[in-house]
């Protein structure tokens, strides 16, 4: 039967979700300031800031579920998540939606073990601390019977273009031009996929007894940066490049004239030390399995050239 579904952002995780409810015949209704997203015979395109409560509880409206897929910008999430998590769980419980939230592991803080599901929350900065706030709100609300609430948790994408520590490296790597990362280039760090952590969410929001708890996004086994971007270099055909690794005095000082790097400062710990998520509750759950590492780094660097042409093009 068919349901409606509301997808709130078009980045890489919202457009998945879309298509893979679109693809199951849904009706899906995707929420951006400016109106576009992915393209579908059941996809229906709205423009609206999300922060508009009663614009969102209108498009919500019959919906089976709300998935947030919203990304502010990184270094404005203590001032714009608030209002847009406070809409969208108004939203949630007004049309009797599930809420099913795309997160991070920020929560966690500084970790020296595997992160589980069921860790308490221990941030570390105010983003840690703007994303624990939010599912605590949402499992509050959950836990008194207004809303259905659920979470996934995914670790750095692989695949999302300019934010991905990876995948951002793909324009210097074909050029043969040194590849700077962020942090330490050898401590072992898991990496998530946009369509891993799309399907994920909608397996989650499925199934109403996975809700009001966390759950982690199926991810390939840990690799450092450096194992990380060899195998992507060996993807694309190429030779590795130098490689050389920031730190946090060299990004203070560029924090001085560009804010994000400047918010990358109190999440540096995720580089320089062992950040890797247990994704096991997922997998034995729901049956979920990451998508191979060779093809996901083979999709990046199709994607990377496709960009490098288009831009030669322009």
């Amino acid at each position: 039967m068919s349901e409606i579904h509301v997808v709130v952002g078009a980045g890489g995780v919202g457009s998945a979700v879309a298509r893979l409810q679109a693809a199951r015949g849904h009706d899906v209704r995707v929420v951006t300031r400016s109106g576009t997203g992915p393209e579908g015979p059941t996809i229906t395109h709205v423009s609206l800031d999300a922060t508009d409560r009663d614009g969102l509880a209108d498009v919500a409206v019959g919906a089976t579920a709300i998935h947030n897929c919203a990304n502010p910008p990184y270094h404005c999430w203590p001032t714009d998540w608030p209002p847009l998590a406070a809409s969208l769980l108004a939203a949630a419980e007004a049309s009797g939606a599930v809420l099913a939230t795309v997160s991070n592991l920020y929560a966690y803080g500084r970790v020296d073990r595997p992160m589980r599901p069921d860790m308490p929350a221990a941030p570390v900065d105010s983003k840690g601390r703007v994303r624990a706030r939010m599912w605590q709100d949402a499992l509050e609300a959950h836990r008194a019977g207004r809303v259905r609430a659920v979470e996934v948790r995914a670790s750095d994408y692989v695949d999302a273009g300019e934010q991905s520590p990876i995948a951002r490296q793909v324009p210097a790597l074909l050029a043969g031009k040194r590849l700077r990362i962020v942090g330490s280039l050898d401590q072992p760090h898991s990496w998530t996929t946009t369509r891993d952590t799309a399907a994920a969410l909608v397996a989650v929001a499925a199934a109403p007894d996975a809700h009001g708890r966390v759950w982690h996004v199926p991810s390939e086994a840990p690799r450092t940066q450096r194992q990380a971007l060899t195998d992507l270099a060996r993807a694309a055909g190429l030779p590795l490049p130098a490689m050389s690794a920031t730190g946090a005095t060299a990004l203070r000082v560029v924090g001085l004239v560009n804010p994000t790097v400047k918010e990358l400062l109190g999440t540096l710990y995720q580089f320089t030390g062992p950040f890797v998520l247990d994704d096991r509750d997922t997998r034995d759950r729901f049956g979920l399995e990451p998508e191979r590492w060779d093809d996901v780094l083979a999709r990046v660097v199709a994607e990377g050239r496709a960009a490098a042409s288009a831009g030669r093009a322009a």
